[in-house]
């Protein structure tokens, strides 16, 4: 079976490890450039419609680059926009493939500098409902993650998955692909 694997760099970690938690029984694509913001992923289902024929299941993460507030002004991208962007993507994506699962987006230190947990949080919660109305399937990394947030994110860059974050999330993105898959004939 075919799947098809979207997200930003946190997709760009755990995406390593998930084809071989799967097994021979599934192929999978994933663009080899960060899907970034909502934007650029909706821009890019576009440019990577002919390497997703045929996926079954499409999994997908945005929001990290979406919260991000470099310039002290607020979010890179506003609610609404998110709201809509996801909304779109979602659209697309159940329209074209059997089951369509979404990511919520993992916390950060709280050294970080630009992007905050309490904005993180409020992202996942105006999104998730929305998402699950529309039939999305939800994969709650954030949860996952917030659990130990020392041992699952880097203290470097304050963002990124450390390598046991990589193995559990992996671990967890496989197991909800390997379960969704039984649901389709």
């Amino acid at each position: 079976m075919k799947i098809t694997l979207l997200g930003d760099s946190i997709r760009g970690a755990y995406g390593k490890e998930v084809p071989s938690l799967l097994g021979d029984d599934f192929t999978v694509y994933q663009p080899q450039d960060n899907c970034r913001f909502s934007a650029y992923t909706l821009r890019g289902l576009f440019e990577w419609r002919a390497e997703m024929e045929g996926s079954r299941i499409v999994h997908w993460n945005n929001g990290l680059w979406d919260i991000c507030n470099l310039f002290g002004d607020g979010c890179f991208t506003p609610e609404n926009v998110y709201i809509d962007n996801m909304l779109r993507i979602a659209d697309l994506l159940l329209k074209k493939y059997d089951k369509v699962i979404f990511a919520t987006t993992t916390p950060v230190t709280e050294q970080n500098p630009y992007d905050k947990n309490d904005k993180i949080e409020r992202y996942n919660e105006i999104i998730v409902p929305l998402l699950k109305e529309k039939g999305v399937i939800i994969n709650d990394l954030h949860s996952l993650v917030k659990k130990d947030i020392d041992k699952y994110i880097r203290k470097d860059d304050n963002i990124h998955l450390t390598e046991e974050g990589t193995r559990v999330c992996a671990r967890q993105v496989a197991d909800i692909i390997l379960d969704v898959a039984k649901t389709i004939k």
